[in-house]
């Protein structure tokens, strides 16, 4: 097996929407602000080479929104899906396999792209089967009020419409040990309705892909909950047993969206769950 970092690029978000109740002054220590509010958001996605399947977690923004849609999330660096699978040696259709961690626009948006003549959609990974679970594809196609601006149709359903649409199993608890595509999956309701978390077995490692579970290195405290999630109240607990796990069993944590900290452990301090170690993907990610 041989994992890889896929940077998409890079956008910024609201700090305080970034951190729900919790003071500027607190998580502008670890996540700086610009004048205008905005912290520095990656969309850094997983690329694993397993024997004959080659599987993408998560595939960033994508590039068929407006200009305008693209203007509120103001874009920076030079990181594009293409460039970073090339810089393996891959292309799109080498994928065999999209892993949605959920259908929020900046972690599916990549799945789909125009057409030829842009009168409509199709998949980005024509030869690939894209995962996703029953709940969380009901929810997404059926959005509330409040996520609707992130479930963008476009985004979701042609991978339905080309028939490469498939469900990963339900679990009996919170965590598939291993699902079909040969990695554990933690399913997390907080943020959105069963996001997946995906606990990846490497040499000796486990490598956790955290996606919205723990967006960044500044997000550890468990109050320290994005006002983006739907059941904050429910991401502490989620947090907490996460972060529990994490601290006593040295996984790897794979930041998707901290654009300055691409993996961390951590660590039980008196004052809870607190970072360890920060490490770059190279340090980590060896082939073996």
């Amino acid at each position: 097996m041989k994992l890889y970092p896929i940077e998409t690029g890079n956008f910024k978000l609201d700090g305080g929407a970034m951190f729900g109740v919790v003071p500027k002054t607190i998580w502008n220590r670890t996540n700086p602000a610009d004048s205008n509010n905005l912290i520095d958001i990656a969309a850094r996605c997983l690329l694993i080479e397993d024997g004959h399947r080659l599987i993408l977690i998560d595939t960033g923004m994508g590039n068929k929104q407006s200009e305008k849609f693209f203007g509120y999330y103001s874009l920076w660096g030079s990181h594009s899906l293409d460039q970073s699978l090339a810089k393996y040696g891959f292309h799109r259709n080498d994928i065999t396999d999209v892993f949605m961690t959920h259908l929020h626009f900046d972690h599916c948006g990549g799945s789909v792209q125009w057409n030829k003549d842009k009168t409509g959609y199709e998949p980005a990974f024509k030869n690939a089967r894209f995962w996703s679970n029953e709940s969380h594809w009901e929810w997404a196609t059926k959005p509330n009020p409040r996520e609707k601006a992130s479930f963008l149709s476009e985004n979701i359903l042609p991978m339905q419409e080309s028939g490469q649409l498939h469900f990963i199993q339900k679990p009996t608890g919170d965590f598939l040990e291993k699902s079909e595509l040969g990695f554990g999956v933690l399913f997390a309701d907080g943020h959105t309705e069963k996001q997946m978390i995906p606990h990846i077995q490497y040499q000796d490692k486990t490598i956790v892909f955290c996606a919205d579970l723990l967006p960044t290195a500044g997000h550890i405290p468990v109050p320290y909950v994005m006002g983006y999630d739907t059941r904050p109240l429910l991401t502490m607990p989620e947090k907490t047993k996460f972060l529990a796990a994490a601290a006593a069993k040295g996984y790897y944590l794979f930041l998707e969206h901290d654009a300055h900290n691409q993996i961390i452990t951590v660590q039980e301090t008196e004052k809870g769950v607190r970072l360890k170690d920060v490490f770059s993907s190279n340090e980590i990610l060896t082939s073996c």
